[in-house]
């Protein structure tokens, strides 16, 4: 079932990257590229990865998609007001697209019961991707590569600033 869901994932996401590039229209390209990190945050999920899945989901699709369609709604595109106008074949497929999701998920919630117990190889891959775990690590064993990242941020945003007021004031 891992590697059927994998494959499903991996040609959504190679798919969803090579139209993203090929589209014209630039909110269409923004759409493609959510679905490319819902896609990445599934193969995260595979690997057992929960805390990079979550984060891919909350940044990327959520803050920094937020930030593109922000920018391309200044841009005043005119094509955007005929993106679905005159297309009632893409809208009822991505109507039967999110019932079907929405039946997957509350199956899953509802009916679906774990089949077997995990292995010890598999509890151990869980638990190194949830968030105590990397917390863990980051504040223990990578204290000081964690603390030069921040540093190396700190000085990057202070440079940006400075050039930014050279610049302008």
């Amino acid at each position: 079932m891992q590697l059927i869901l994998f494959m499903i994932l991996a040609f959504v996401a190679a798919v969803s990257s090579v139209a993203m590039i090929t589209r014209s229209n630039a909110v269409m390209s923004a759409i493609f590229l959510v679905l490319n990190f819902f896609a990445l945050a599934g193969l995260y999920l595979l690997l057992n990865a929960q805390f990079i899945a979550v984060v891919e989901v909350i940044v990327y699709a959520g803050a920094i998609m937020v930030l593109f369609l922000f920018v391309l709604m200044l841009l005043k595109t005119e094509s955007e007001e005929k993106l679905l106008a005159d297309k009632r074949g893409i809208k009822i497929f991505a109507l039967f697209i999110s019932v079907l999701v929405f039946i997957q998920v509350v199956c899953l919630i509802f009916f679906e019961r774990p089949s077997r117990t995990l292995t010890p190889d598999e509890a151990a891959s869980v638990k190194a991707g949830t968030i105590q775990a990397i917390g863990g690590q980051l504040y223990t064993s990578y204290f000081i590569p964690f603390e030069i990242a921040g540093f190396l941020l700190l000085a990057a945003t202070i440079g940006a600033l400075v050039l930014a007021q050279k610049k302008f004031g």
